[in-house]
């Protein structure tokens, strides 16, 4: 089988200073636009990727659509002034000092659209770990369609307990051609890339080969006849899935075309090491507002067989008016403690109402517990589960965890044209 990731001709500023070029992805701090002002005033009249991506903060205003215009329009002005160099077939490999000081080890090539499906009970190559929104492409497509380049911060993980394809870089770093290093904007950490040899690209691939090797993968994860999840969506899913959309588009309004080499085929994407010592998995807790306690806990404990016992492996801690206790899961719906939780919370809702609302750690739900409100704490998922709950489930549960801080997302760096 062949991988669905490969080399790209990448496109890299020129004569920049790179800490003003590279932004966060636009994904983050949606409910802060004081931070994209604050990046905005960092960066200065610097050429910037700030110039040629959208902030999802400002995804719902006014000039959203002025915004995109100008985007469009910066990216054939920064390609016409020869802002860019290009690396033909290329491969970066890419190490992040996050802001706790550990560096995450990463490799910048394309993903392969046609081998993407993000559909839950997918068997492609690369598969969504969430559930993905369909409404939530539409307005990300009208930024990609009319777009001439795009830029990535989309992190996709693979499975690699014995290391084979990324981590042998390192010990290489000093053979291979330096392309940047430098401080991340407001608080980043540091990143470092290294243009890839012709050797190490074979090797790599030869690694992800095997990687999605159907026997092989079989025997991995105990199973008989599955087709081979090699590639699961870290960050960025709704992007790939925006990239997905563009493509198939393009390939129906065009029934007639042959779209087999076309650029908009491919996705940059960086993939890391599932088990690499940066990734850190946080559970993210849910709080149930509007509710009637008594019937919700009732119902929650006949569907669920709730019990204090140590019936079942899967566990969680109610929160109620400050007293909390743990309970055990004898009816499980899902491989997770979160997923049975979730299915549950969404089918109660439906039928009596309430609201669900997604917390980032323990003590904001124990807070927030109080009066018409029960706080739901749960265990943080490991990351050897990620993979078989995906392949048997199909994807996560909706908010199952959290990868990284904030300021420990991708930043805009490389580039490639789409058109």
């Amino acid at each position: 089988m062949s991988t669905a990731f490969g080399t790209a001709d990448i496109l890299l500023p020129q004569d920049v200073d790179f800490t003003k070029w590279a932004c966060i992805a636009c994904d983050q701090f949606t409910s802060e636009p004081e931070y994209w002002d604050e990046a905005r005033r960092a960066a200065g009249d610097c050429v910037t990727t700030l110039d040629l991506i959208l902030p999802e903060v400002y995804l719902d205003k006014p000039d959203c659509e002025k915004r995109i215009a100008k985007i469009t329009a910066n990216m054939y002005g920064y390609l016409d002034s020869d802002v860019f160099e290009e690396y033909k077939d290329a491969l970066i490999y890419v190490e992040r000092t996050q802001t706790d000081g550990i560096i995450r080890a990463g490799i910048v090539g394309t993903i392969d659209l046609e081998q993407y499906d993000y559909s839950v009970g997918s068997t492609s190559q690369v598969r969504a770990t969430e559930a993905t929104v369909p409404e939530r492409i539409p307005p990300r497509l009208k930024v990609r369609e009319d777009a001439p380049i795009e830029l990535p911060h989309i992190m996709i993980l693979i499975d690699d307990v014995m290391k084979t394809a990324i981590e042998p870089l390192a010990a290489k770093k000093d053979d291979m051609k330096k392309l940047y290093s430098f401080e991340l904007m407001l608080g980043g950490g540091k990143v470092e890339g290294w243009l890839v040899d012709k050797s190490d690209k074979q090797r790599i691939f030869d690694a992800l080969d095997a990687l999605a090797d159907k026997d092989s993968f079989n025997e991995r994860y105990g199973l008989s006849d599955a087709q081979p999840l090699v590639y699961a969506m870290g960050d960025g899913n709704h992007s790939l899935a925006t990239a997905k959309a563009a493509y198939e588009k393009l390939k129906a309004q065009n029934p007639d075309k042959d779209y087999s080499n076309h650029p908009a085929r491919y996705a940059l994407a960086e993939i890391v090491n599932l088990h690499s010592p940066a990734l850190n998995f946080e559970a993210i807790h849910r709080i149930v507002t509007d509710i009637d306690k008594a019937d919700f806990i009732e119902k929650l404990t006949d569907t669920l067989g709730l019990n204090e016992d140590g019936n079942g492996e899967q566990r969680i801690t109610i929160v109620n008016d400050g007293e909390q206790k743990e309970y055990f899961i004898s009816n499980p719906s899902s491989k997770l403690a979160v997923g049975s939780l979730q299915s549950f919370l969404g089918d109660y809702t439906s039928k009596f109402g309430g609201k669900v609302d997604y917390i980032h750690g323990e003590e904001t739900v124990r807070r927030l517990a109080q009066g018409d409100t029960l706080g739901f704490i749960l265990p943080d998922m490991e990351k050897s589960e990620l993979f078989p709950t995906v392949i048997a489930d199909g994807a996560l549960p909706r908010k199952t965890f959290s990868m990284g801080h904030a300021k420990d997302k991708r930043y805009y760096i490389e580039a490639r044209k789409i058109k």
